[in-house]
């Protein structure tokens, strides 16, 4: 049986997945996380909210542990981030013990308000870039 969280993860991860990310990826300024897929080896782009501060960039993921994108970090932690339209190598870091309501206030409004708003499960992810 399920229940309303996961019924919510599915509409939400269906209609990301088919429709929201296969737009988003194509805006040229879209920030996008590019993980291996920890099946298949191949890259996946995921279009994500989120802000660089010094050599970090910071993103709350909506569904923690049940995101595509954070299992395939857990996986293999070297990503890359296009963030206004460069690319940017990194490694990713889970970080269960951070306050990711808190983080949200940091990082940009309306992203943050989608995630607050469709979010069952937050988690903050920091990529410590190296270029």
């Amino acid at each position: 049986m399920s229940g309303p969280t996961d019924r919510k993860h599915r509409v939400v991860t269906l209609f990301q997945r088919y429709l929201a990310n296969p737009l988003n990826r194509r805006l040229p300024f879209q920030v996008l996380l590019e993980t291996t897929g920890r099946k298949s080896g191949l890259p996946r782009q995921t279009p994500v909210g989120g802000r660089r501060v010094g050599d970090s960039f910071w993103l709350v993921s909506e569904f923690g542990p049940k995101s595509q994108y954070v299992r395939n970090i857990q996986a293999d932690p070297v990503v890359r981030v296009r963030i206004a339209g460069r690319w940017h190598h990194g490694t990713a870091h889970l970080l269960p013990d951070d306050d990711a309501v808190a983080r949200l206030r940091a990082l940009p409004r309306f992203n943050s308000a989608a995630v607050r708003a469709f979010g069952t499960d937050l988690l903050t992810v920091r990529v410590d870039l190296v270029d």
